[in-house]
């Protein structure tokens, strides 16, 4: 099959673009060059498509160019299809006369087929329910119901399956939590588990501003457990693997961590830490991106998830939305407004880092969305991950390296190398040590963050020492290797300090080798191999433990 047609939408319209490798507008679909394209929606395998441009909802077969029905409903602002395609559901705000008497349904059902309205409703707000997700895929649809506490009690989430909605004797499971002022709830492909985001608006600690999040998993024959992360700080994303029994979390301060859990959720592995915010599996689940987009920079990580090896490492800037194709090679990043008014466009990109295709509107216009024709399971078969970048007649969008700001006063001045904090490589990259990768207890997670704190307070004020010593010496005109070291206070720590910093310089040097190509002997591999009991020993003669 023929690769999916990307959408966009925009101030210059609504059309359609054919996909890799030609990316020349489709005419399976007559361009709407109207300004008041609004909602849009396809059907589940693609064949169909509906969108409102501010006088009429219609709907064409985007196979045969087709136009099937229009319907008198210019303020509709979100469209849906049924699953079997023969449904097509319309909303809009609702709303009541002057005089008081009640307004048109908002809710209504048209069968594509006939165009007749199959039901119409009014939609009113529960008072309990405060949110609710559909499990996917066949029946029995299973439902996820959010119930926020009041007056001290707890807040929880329950389970059901369709239509016993009798009560808390008749849900599946239930897993109640009080710190909660809103819940994310997502459920798996399979429809067997769902992992709950609970977040509060407010992090009482005052450790972060995002509030505080903590992350519940919860499996439709009753079980539940709360998934340790093991660094503090904000839940960025949470995503399933499409196969169902793994799913991937970045979390903690910034540089953040991604760590893939199994159903039990123990870490399966450990991706270290980088300048990432969100996490996308391939439509196959054998390929994971871990990118950094809104505030960071556009970086991306793309992982062959099966050998979890490195495959490339794109950059896409200024990205406000990202999108696997349903072939499960191809990726979509864009940039649209009005999250910002600059530079909108879109990007495809192979996920071997290669950029196929780009395109940038108008000064004048504005990108307000894209999006990709969706497809059946099965369309598209997985294939074998590849390494090498396919060809592409467009160079990589690789942007300048931004340097770090300095305040007026450092600047022409020397730089310290002080760090607030150690970037962690992924687990299968790190130095092979004795130690046992099972996962740490809570006691011992609860140490080991403790430790990290007073070993982020250490570094800072080591590194403002440092920095006053730099700016008295620059005053002086002194050469930069005249700046003192920061010592302990003990003059047998600081030789033992010495000793372990000439040891893991020379472990460096070794592994430099190694990189370059160097067959290394036994007695220095071994050497590489205590580098990590090196460094805990060194971290704890400097936190003075």
């Amino acid at each position: 099959a023929a690769p999916p047609w990307p959408l966009l939408r925009g101030s210059e319209g609504l059309y359609m673009v054919n996909g890799p490798p030609s990316f020349t507008e489709s005419t399976a679909f007559q361009r709407d060059s109207g300004k008041n394209c609004r909602a849009v929606a396809f059907s589940k395998d693609g064949s169909l498509f509906a969108w409102c441009n501010g006088e009429k909802v219609n709907i064409v077969n985007v196979t045969s160019a087709e136009l099937l029905r229009s319907f008198d409903l210019p303020k509709a602002v979100c469209l849906e299809f049924s699953p079997k395609n023969n449904v097509l559901a319309t909303w809009q705000a609702y709303t009541t006369a002057k005089d008081g008497t009640a307004g048109v349904p908002n809710l209504q059902l048209h069968e594509v087929k006939t165009g007749k309205y199959a039901n119409c409703f009014e939609v009113i707000q529960a008072n309990v329910v405060n949110d609710f997700v559909l499990s996917p895929g066949a029946q029995p649809t299973k439902v996820a119901v959010y119930v926020p506490g009041s007056k001290g009690a707890p807040s929880f989430v329950r389970l059901y399956q369709y239509p016993n909605f009798g009560g808390p004797q008749s849900a599946l499971a239930n897993k109640s939590f009080f710190k909660a002022d809103k819940v994310t709830m997502l459920w798996n492909k399979k429809a067997t588990a769902v992992l709950v985001i609970a977040s509060t608006e407010v992090d009482k600690t005052g450790a972060s501003y995002y509030g505080e999040q903590t992350l519940h998993y919860i499996t439709t024959n009753g079980e539940s457990a709360v998934v340790q992360l093991p660094k503090n700080g904000p839940i960025y994303d949470v995503v399933w693997n499409p196969n169902s029994v793994e799913f991937c979390a970045v979390y903690g301060f910034m540089p953040a961590k991604a760590t893939v859990f199994n159903l039990k959720c123990d870490p399966v592995f450990d991706f270290g830490t980088g300048p990432r915010n969100a996490a996308y599996y391939s439509p196959h689940g054998h390929i994971l991106v871990l990118a950094g987009f809104g505030n960071l920079r556009g970086q991306m990580e793309v992982w062959d998830v099966k050998n979890y090896k490195l495959i490339s490492k794109p950059v896409a800037s200024d990205s406000t939305y990202f999108a696997w194709c349903p072939d499960g090679e191809h990726i979509v990043t864009a940039t649209c407004a009005p999250r910002l008014r600059v530079s909108n466009g879109y990007k495809i990109w192979h996920y071997t880092g290669s950029l196929l295709h780009s395109y940038e509107v108008p000064l004048t216009e504005e990108m307000w969305q894209v999006s990709w024709q969706p497809c059946l399971d099965g369309v598209f078969p997985a294939k074998a991950v590849r390494y090498q970048a396919v060809p592409s007649e467009l160079p990589g969008a690789e942007p300048k390296p931004a340097q770090a700001y300095r305040p007026p006063a450092l600047r022409n001045k020397p730089v310290t190398s002080s760090k607030l904090h150690e970037d962690e490589p992924p687990q299968n990259m790190k130095p092979q040590s004795g130690s046992s990768d099972k996962p740490l207890s809570k006691t011992a997670l609860k140490n080991q963050r403790k430790h990290e704190a007073k070993k982020a307070a250490k570094q800072e004020a080591k590194a403002d020492a440092n920095q006053e010593s730099t700016q008295s010496l620059a005053s002086q005109n002194a050469p930069r290797s005249a700046v003192p070291a920061v010592t302990s206070g003990d003059p047998e720590v600081d030789k033992k300090i010495k000793n372990l910093k000439k040891k893991l310089k020379a472990i460096e040097q070794l592994k430099e080798q190694a990189a370059a190509g160097k067959q290394l002997e036994k007695n220095q591999l071994e050497k590489i191999q205590k580098e990590t009991a090196l460094l805990q020993e060194l971290e704890d003669l400097e936190l003075g433990l």
